[in-house]
C-alpha cells in the first residue's frame, strides 16, 4: 500500500483586514514595527528615487503627447510600492518587471535613455537592464511570472541564495500564467517573491469585478504560501513586507505573495481615457494619499530631509528628464536586420537564410 504525504497546511496571510502600515498619510508612525536598519542616507535615497521616478514619468507622458513615443504606461501614485520593495533587495537579486516598474528601474540605476529608447522601439529590451540584474520589460500580461520562478528554481539548484522577484498587477492575477507560476513556486519551495501592485483597476475593470475574494493576499493560502497585504502608498511598509519575504526566501521558507494596495493616478496607458470609467471623487480621495507627500512629511519630522535635500532631488529629476528627452527625441529607427542578431548567441543556418530574405526584400523597397 503506497504512502501518500499529507497536504501542506494553508499558508499564513498577514494584513487580511488592515494592511501593514508604518506611516499614515500625514507621515506619522502608526505601527510598532519600523525599519530601524535604514540609515539616514538610505531614507533620503528612497525619497529621492521616488521624486526622480515621478519626474521621469511626467516626461515620458510629455514625450508621448509630442509624438515621440507611441505609448507609455504611467506609474504615478505607485512609486512607494516600487521603490520600497526594490530598495530592500540586494543588487544581485533578479527583477522580472512588467511594463509599469519605472521606480524599480530608477532604484537599479538603469539609465533613463535606455528605458526611453526601449519605449520608442529603438533599442532591444535587454540592453542596460541585464547588467542591473533586471529582465527586459514584459508587455504580455503575467507571462514573466513564470520566468521569475524559473530563475529562482535555478538559483536554488545552484546553491545561490539570490531571489527572483516578479512585479505584476491585479489584472495579472486573472491570468493562467500567474496561477501556474504561483503553483510551481509553492510546489518546489522556490525563493520567489510575487509583488502584486493592486492599483484598483485592470484597464477599465475594477478589482471587485476581477475576483470574489476580499483581498489578493488571501489567495496565497490556496498555494500554501505566505500572503502579505501592505499599504502600497507607504514606502516603509513596502520595504518591510519585502524584507520579511526576502528573509523567508533565503532561509528556505519558500515564496511569498505581497499585495501592495495602491492606486493608478493616471490612465492605464496614454492611449486610455480613465475619466470614462472612474469616479473623479475616487481619484481625488487617492490623491490625498500621495506616497511622496507622505514620506516627505515623515522624513522632515525626523529631521532626515531638508530644503536642500528637496532641491537636490528635484535637480536630479530634471537632469534625468533631460537625459531622457535628449536621447529619445527624433531618435533614429534601428536597422530591421538587427532582429536576427539577438535570437541566438550564434546565428543558425535557418536564421541566416531568413536574414538574407529580409535583406533582399528591404533592398527592393529602396
Amino acid at each position: 500500500m503506497s504512502t501518500v504525504e499529507p497536504l501542506l497546511e494553508l499558508g499564513e496571510v498577514q494584513g487580511l483586514r488592515e494592511p501593514l502600515q508604518v506611516i499614515d498619510h500625514a507621515g506619522r508612525q502608526t505601527g510598532e514595527r519600523y525599519p530601524d536598519d535604514l540609515s539616514a542616507s538610505e531614507h533620503a535615497a528612497m525619497l529621492r528615487a521616488m521624486i526622480v521616478t515621478r519626474r521621469l514619468d511626467t516626461e515620458f507622458v510629455n514625450l508621448q503627447r509630442q509624438g515621440q513615443l507611441a505609448l507609455f504606461p504611467s506609474c504615478q501614485g505607485q512609486e512607494a510600492a516600487q521603490v520600497g520593495t526594490t530598495s530592500a533587495l540586494r543588487s544581485t537579486d533578479w527583477l522580472f518587471p512588467q511594463y509599469r516598474e519605472l521606480g524599480a528601474f530608477v532604484v537599479r540605476e538603469i539609465p533613463p535613455e535606455a528605458i526611453g529608447l526601449m519605449w520608442r522601439g529603438a533599442l532591444h529590451g535587454g540592453v542596460d537592464m541585464v547588467e542591473s540584474c533586471c529582465a527586459p520589460m514584459s508587455i504580455p500580461i503575467g507571462t514573466h511570472a513564470l520566468h521569475a520562478v524559473g530563475y529562482a528554481m535555478g538559483a536554488q539548484l545552484d546553491g545561490d541564495d539570490t531571489v527572483g522577484v516578479a512585479f505584476i498587477g491585479d489584472g495579472a492575477m486573472s491570468e493562467g500564467d500567474v496561477h501556474e507560476a504561483l503553483n510551481i513556486a509553492a510546489v518546489f519551495n522556490a525563493p520567489c517573491i510575487f509583488v502584486v501592485q493592486n492599483n484598483q483597476w485592470a484597464i477599465s475593470v475594477p478589482t471587485n469585478q476581477q475576483m470574489r475574494s476580499r483581498t489578493i493576499a488571501q489567495r496565497a493560502s490556496a498555494y500554501a504560501m505566505t500572503g502579505v497585504r501592505c499599504d502600497g502608498n507607504d514606502v516603509l511598509a513596502s520595504y518591510l513586507a519585502m524584507q520579511d519575504a526576502i528573509e523567508r526566501a533565503r532561509s528556505g521558507g519558500g515564496p511569498t505573495l505581497i499585495e501592495a494596495v495602491t492606486y493608478r493616478m493616471n490612465s492605464h496607458t496614454t492611449s486610455d481615457d480613465a475619466s470614462r470609467y472612474r469616479d473623479p471623487d475616487e481619484v481625488e480621495h487617492w490623491s490625498r494619499l500621495d506616497p511622496i507627500d507622505r514620506y516627505t512629511k515623515h522624513l522632515i519630522a525626523r529631521q532626515l530631509w531638508s530644503p536642500d535635500d528637496q532641491t537636490l532631488a528635484e535637480r536630479a529629476g530634471e537632469e534625468a528628464a533631460m537625459r531622457l528627452r535628449d536621447s529619445v527625441f527624433d531618435a533614429a529607427d534601428p536597422d530591421p536586420l538587427t532582429l536576427f542578431d539577438n535570437v541566438l548567441s550564434r546565428r543558425s543556418p535557418e536564421l541566416d537564410r531568413q536574414r538574407s530574405l529580409m535583406a533582399e526584400e528591404l533592398s527592393h523597397g529602396k
